[in-house]
């Protein structure tokens, strides 16, 4: 038997707040501009920019540096969150996140 540790999120906003592209796809668009209630037009008018890459959009930044969308209670579109952040730590990260991640909580299960 060996021990996977598997990374459960506390939700404490850290990566909300780093510096970078939160990548938006065109199927993020239409659910996030529809949970607010807005075009998708007005959506990206009012909240994306282009990525740094040039290579498609990506969310403003607030003027504190982090993402326009985190609020004092959390992630103001969580249930439609862009895919980049539901990916998040598993299929995208980078050497030495969990250090960045005050809220990283760590479940250990015994896998066979």
């Amino acid at each position: 038997m060996s021990e996977e540790i598997i990374h459960t999120c506390q939700r404490c906003g850290a990566c909300c707040r780093w510096e970078g592209d939160v990548c938006v796809t065109d199927e993020d668009i239409t659910a996030i501009a529809q949970f607010l209630g807005m075009t998708e037009e007005d959506f990206i008018d009012q909240y994306c920019r282009l990525q740094r890459n040039r290579r498609g959009l990506s969310i403003i930044d607030a003027e504190d540096g982090a993402c326009i969308m985190l609020t004092e209670n959390g992630c103001r579109i969580q249930p439609v969150k862009p895919q980049q952040c539901k990916d998040f730590p598993y299929k995208w990260n980078f050497p030495g996140w969990e250090t960045r991640c005050p809220g990283a909580g760590k479940t250990t299960v015994e896998t066979t």
